[in-house]
């Protein structure tokens, strides 16, 4: 079993953008849904598809499991999700030993723009870059999960980035 530990934040600026490592377009969907578990579907780039089951309900640590599934199979499972499917783009961003995802938005949600650092451990503090905003971890209105199954557009719009 593999444990999630991630903080979330908005982004700023755009000063990230000279640092990126590489990108990736995305769709995601969630074909089931529980307040402390979720299976997504996800295509990368139109050419590789994976399946992941998240559990738990803690703002920084969650259980996860994540499969490569047939490009084929994950296409078909989009038609069954759950609320609306996500486009983002990815971003990495390697910044003083961590590696930062930055995911700007688009389709209902254009124009928002997150960043999320992976850890270790619990107790790792990495260095933040000077491009964050907010700190959203534990802010469901930044889960994915939950900006899938709720259109939270409208309640967003403040952070959302011309």
């Amino acid at each position: 079993m593999a444990k999630e530990i991630e903080r979330k934040f908005l982004v700023r600026s755009d000063e990230w953008q000279r640092e990126t490592t590489s990108r990736k377009s995305f769709q995601q969907a969630y074909i089931a849904s529980m307040e402390d578990r979720s299976v997504r579907v996800r295509i990368m780039d139109d050419a590789d598809a994976r399946l992941t089951i998240k559990i738990g309900t803690g703002a920084l640590v969650r259980d996860e499991y994540e499969y490569p599934i047939a490009i084929e199979d994950a296409r078909e499972l989009m038609t069954t999700a759950l609320g609306i499917v996500i486009e983002k783009t990815r971003y990495t961003v390697d910044h003083e030993g961590f590696v930062w995802e930055v995911d700007v938005f688009d389709g209902i949600y254009r124009g928002l723009v997150v960043a999320e650092v992976e850890m270790r451990e619990e107790t790792d503090r990495p260095a933040l870059p000077a491009w964050l905003g907010t700190e959203v971890t534990g802010d469901r209105r930044y889960s994915n999960q939950h900006m899938a199954m709720e259109d939270l557009s409208l309640e967003l719009r403040h952070v959302l980035q011309d």
